[in-house]
């Protein structure tokens, strides 16, 4: 087990990434957080204990801005986190691997499978496993919910802020974070992925609608995908019942029968 974070490099401005990773044999589960969470986070914590249990390699990390990494929050873009959690994988998850992504991190896990595709890496995607994923939602769960005055602020400011649900303060949302998304939008057409994929996600989460993780489901082109609804699950699926799912489909995907 690793008592403190280790940190790579990533991108042309070397941004300091904290990561985690414990000692296992593959396929290695590597986790992918949520917008403004850390590897230190309940679910992320009960994967690397199932890591630990099975003798599963697990790598967590945090985003730049994000947790025990460096850089500012407000200088985040799904681009850049994208570019870091596939520099993690190349890194230290070089073999066969399971993305396990919640909220953002289901984007950031989509974005990187597509990434190791293209890169001719493909067969060693397990499969992912995605909790309350929302890919897309800077542009279709705040930008096309934001009022016109939220917008103009953005705009006209370059930043504005969201009041949370999860902390005292409110989120600062950028100009750079929602014109980045666009470019990496993947809901308006297929998604070109063969490896499997497990969905958990909750019916009564007030962040991403379960209409929003069925609209992902039918853009999905491989065969192998199944999603989970928890009727009374709510964003965060931190609940043990809710843990024990998410655990399951890990398992399915890593240790297929």
């Amino acid at each position: 087990m690793t008592d403190a974070p280790a940190t790579i490099e990533v991108g042309e401005d070397r941004r300091r990434i904290a990561v985690l990773a414990e000692e296992g044999g593959g396929p290695a589960l590597v986790w992918l957080g949520g917008f403004r969470s850390d590897m230190t986070g309940s679910k992320a914590e009960a994967l690397a204990d199932f890591g630990r249990r099975t003798g599963r390699r697990v790598v967590r990390f945090d985003y730049s801005g994000h947790g025990a990494s460096g850089g500012a929050f407000e200088e985040g873009t799904i681009g850049r986190w994208a570019e870091e959690a596939l520099a993690v994988v190349e890194r230290l998850a070089p073999g066969r691997v399971v993305l396990v992504g919640s909220s953002m991190g289901g984007w950031i896990a989509l974005l990187t499978a597509l990434a190791m595709a293209r890169a001719g890496r493909g067969g060693d995607l397990a499969g992912l496993v995605l909790v309350a994923p929302a890919p897309d939602f800077t542009e279709r769960l705040m930008w096309a919910e934001f009022d016109e005055g939220m917008r103009e602020r953005i705009l006209r400011d370059g930043r504005a802020p969201l009041p949370s649900a999860y902390a005292d303060e409110p989120t600062p949302i950028t100009r750079g974070l929602i014109e980045d998304g666009r470019r990496h939008l993947l809901l308006d057409g297929p998604i070109a992925l063969e490896a499997p994929v497990r969905i958990v996600q909750g019916m009564a989460d007030p962040d991403v609608p379960w209409r929003h993780a069925l609209l992902l489901v039918e853009r999905l082109s491989g065969p192998d995908v199944v999603m989970t609804l928890v009727r009374d699950g709510d964003h965060r699926l931190s609940r043990p019942g809710d843990i024990a799912r998410i655990l399951a489909a890990v398992a399915d995907v890593a240790d297929p029968g």
